[in-house]
């Protein structure tokens, strides 16, 4: 076991109920009978799709998305819709063990990072929801790319000076985060809220959660205390 000093987390998926707060802005544009799973999961790749293509802001990645999204769907939005998702943002909540998980953590005496695909701006929001102040963020804007890409752990490792072996990442997607993450050799943490399925192999998560609740105890047992 290794010394844990440092805990990164993802944010919006991880904290913050990031599909839900799309799920609630966009739903109003559809018939009521549309399946909000489908619509997550078609909001997800149109994100997707739209960071490949260059680096945007965030708030920017939202309404390309989420128009690109609503055309697809034969319900265009009208130009004064067109910002209704970053408009939103800042009204997504945390999940509800969150806070005191984060709490839990730093009173283990580790030091909290978030590792965002955001704006500085839109995750200063959501951290004021949330009632914890991480001691360090690394936003899309300031590393100019997207998760998977290595760009926020390698700020991470520049500001902090934490390497892989003293630090666990939090994380609730496994594209975006737990494969590179383990890629670079940080041990992981999956939050499954979907319970989705997973591969066996090396680009696995070191342990699964369904949820936050039980994650101060595995930063304990991950650092052998």
């Amino acid at each position: 076991m290794s010394a844990v000093d440092w805990v990164t987390f993802d944010c919006y998926g991880t904290l913050i109920d990031w599909e839900r707060g799309i799920i609630d802005a966009l739903r109003g544009f559809l018939p009521p009978a549309f399946e909000e799973r489908a619509l997550a999961e078609r909001y997800i790749a149109a994100e997707a799709e739209v960071e490949r293509e260059a680096y945007r802001p965030y708030s920017e990645v939202l309404a390309l998305a989420s128009g690109r999204l609503m055309a697809a769907l034969g319900r265009p939005l009208a130009p004064d819709q067109s910002r209704v998702l970053p408009e939103s943002l800042p009204l997504w909540r945390p999940f509800p063990e969150a806070p005191e998980a984060m709490r839990a953590v730093r009173a283990g005496g580790r030091h909290l990072a978030i590792l965002s695909n955001v704006d500085r701006e839109l995750l200063a929001r959501s951290i004021v929801r949330l009632g914890v102040e991480p001691d360090l963020i690394v936003t899309a804007e300031d590393c100019r790319s997207y998760k998977p890409a290595p760009g926020h752990w390698e700020r991470f490792r520049a500001l902090s000076g934490a390497s892989p072996a003293v630090t666990v990442h939090v994380a609730a997607s496994l594209f975006h985060d737990i494969v590179p993450a383990t890629a670079q050799g940080y041990r992981t943490v999956f939050i499954n809220r979907r319970g989705e399925p997973q591969q066996p192999g090396a680009a696995g998560p070191t342990c699964t959660l369904p949820d936050l609740a039980a994650l101060p105890g595995v930063i304990d047992a991950l650092a052998g205390s």
